[in-house]
């Protein structure tokens, strides 16, 4: 393969997956990056928390690998977690040597704790714009480099060659003109499918198309059931849901209902620091019990200095919002978040189809399992970017394309031929449908209704694809049907996936649920 539409890397995506990526593939081959935005628009940007890693005198890989294991219900890959963890500190290392400016204190890298970890672990820049500054860096860096960068243009199809990626079918997104792109590697970096959801605080590119690309090509997509919810995201009327970072809550924040009462201690012994699914679940039902749509978080017992440098962004968006909350309580509610599942990889980020990559949300390494710790997904991402550049490397040398062994238990979506729907897809109809149905509290009847309506509209959008509303519309239908199919198979309740008629946990339930496409 040659010519002026050849690259050895594609890369699809511009936040942290497909940045880092880029710069670590850069010195390998020569690099396209394809993002159907602005380089600089993504979920990364809006990442306040920051990124874990067991660099702090009374830390350790072990206690974080603990931690790790302990939050994804059962469900997380031991060897993925200990490579997370043992390869951590190298990744930050990265970060620091690209430019990230990780907050210090005392000469030293500040730390800070959030739920489920059992120390402080979480290194954070500008306070709460970890994301913001991570990705202006990398950006940076990628501009200043060699890499060759597509913007506003969309991913619309993998194009295989005797079942090996050969290339990547392109729409410009300004211009409607199509065209096709040949690589060795393509990885895939697309981040999550929050925009499936009425309230979400993902950026409007997290449509799933990743996911989407993969499953079409027939690579395997696992653990989609499990789609984390923010327990708090800022709820004013008017105003889009903003997220109001764990690390609030780490550093003292208390949960209060609308009539004033603290109710955490209710839920859990960790209170304010249990896992994510509690907290959300348990605001959920608070509301419910107050009949409001939302409960208050309450910082005023924190020193005014602390919440301006520590959260200067949180503090400026309220202020502008009418809010001081150095002086009155935050109103907030769920909202979607986080993909735990995706296209299936292996501990090098490789997928079920020869050449195919997938790094950052768009990919499931087995890491998460049923409910990801706070800010682990940074580090995810940094650490097998640089394991799949050593891969390529490897395969680059040797010339052989490697072929994973198929799961087993591989599930193919169900026909639902008489699917039907009184409605007409679009996103607002979408995002209502999956936020009533295949939200924070699901039941059977509640997901089939929903897995009927989109296997409708999928028969409804196929063929129409033409411009990008168009096709996050259809990547979004998509990626929910996956959702809500795997939602209805798995009969219990774990993690960040939670069934009224199954509220208990079942051993029998302990193992993956994996889709491939029926061709």
């Amino acid at each position: 393969m040659s010519g002026k539409n050849f690259y050895d890397y594609i890369i699809v995506g511009s936040g942290i997956a497909g940045l880092f990526t880029a710069l670590l593939a850069k010195d390998a081959g020569n690099v396209l990056v394809i993002t159907k935005s602005d380089l600089n628009e993504c979920n990364t940007r809006y990442a306040q928390g920051g990124i874990a890693a067991p660099i702090g005198r009374h830390d350790s890989p072990e206690l974080h690998f603990q931690d790790t294991i302990a939050a994804g219900g059962g469900l997380s890959n031991p060897e993925a977690v200990r490579i997370l963890v043992n390869e951590a500190t190298e990744s930050v290392a990265q970060l620091i040597q690209l430019g990230v400016p990780f907050d210090t204190l005392d000469g030293e890298i500040a730390l800070t704790k959030e739920a489920a970890h059992t120390v402080p672990r979480i290194l954070h820049a500008g306070g709460d714009a970890t994301g913001a500054h991570i990705e202006t860096t990398l950006s940076r860096q990628v501009r200043l480099s060699r890499t060759k960068i597509l913007e506003y243009c969309l991913a619309t199809k993998i194009i295989l060659n005797d079942g090996n990626v050969s290339g990547l079918e392109v729409l410009d997104t300004r211009t409607g003109s199509v065209e096709e792109f040949e690589c060795r590697f393509l990885i895939l970096a697309t981040g999550g499918a929050g925009r499936l959801y009425k309230y979400t605080t993902n950026s409007e590119v997290a449509t799933g198309d990743g996911v989407v690309l993969a499953y079409h090509a027939g690579a395997e997509v696992v653990d989609m059931e499990f789609f984390q919810f923010h327990p708090t995201a800022l709820r004013l009327p008017g105003v889009l849901p903003f997220l109001i970072s764990e690390a609030v809550r780490g550093e003292g924040g208390i949960l209060k209902n609308v009539e004033g009462s603290q109710f955490m201690t209710d839920y859990h012994p960790e209170a304010e620091l249990a896992p994510r699914d509690i907290v959300a679940r348990s605001i959920v039902a608070e509301m419910k019990k107050t009949g409001s749509d939302r409960v208050f978080l309450d910082v005023t017992c924190l020193s005014p200095q602390l919440i301006t440098t520590r959260f200067p962004n949180i503090y400026s968006f309220c202020l502008q919002h009418g809010l001081d909350i150095t002086k009155g309580l935050i109103p907030v509610a769920p909202a979607a978040h986080y993909m735990m599942g995706g296209v299936k990889t292996n501990n090098w980020g490789e997928t079920s189809v020869p050449g195919l990559f997938a790094a950052g949300e768009t990919a499931c390494t087995g890491v998460h399992g049923a409910n990801r710790l706070a800010s682990n997904s940074l580090l995810e991402t940094t650490v097998f970017a640089r394991r799949i550049v050593q891969k390529t490397r490897e395969l680059k040398h040797s010339n052989n394309s490697e072929t994973l062994p198929t799961s087993n238990n591989i599930v193919s979506l169900p026909l639902r031929e008489k699917a039907a729907s009184n409605s007409s897809p679009s996103i607002s109809g979408l995002q209502s449908l999956m936020w009533n149905n295949v939200g924070i509290l699901r039941s059977a009847q509640s997901m089939e209704e929903a897995a009927i309506t989109l296997t409708a509209w999928e028969k409804l959008l196929k063929g129409i694809k033409s411009d990008r509303s168009s096709y996050d519309l259809y990547n979004l239908v998509i990626t929910g049907r996956i959702m809500a199919e795997a939602a209805l198979r798995r009969q219990e309740s774990r993690g960040a996936h939670f069934r009224n008629d199954y509220p208990e946990s079942s051993q029998a339930w302990e193992r993956h649920i994996v889709f491939r496409k029926d061709f």
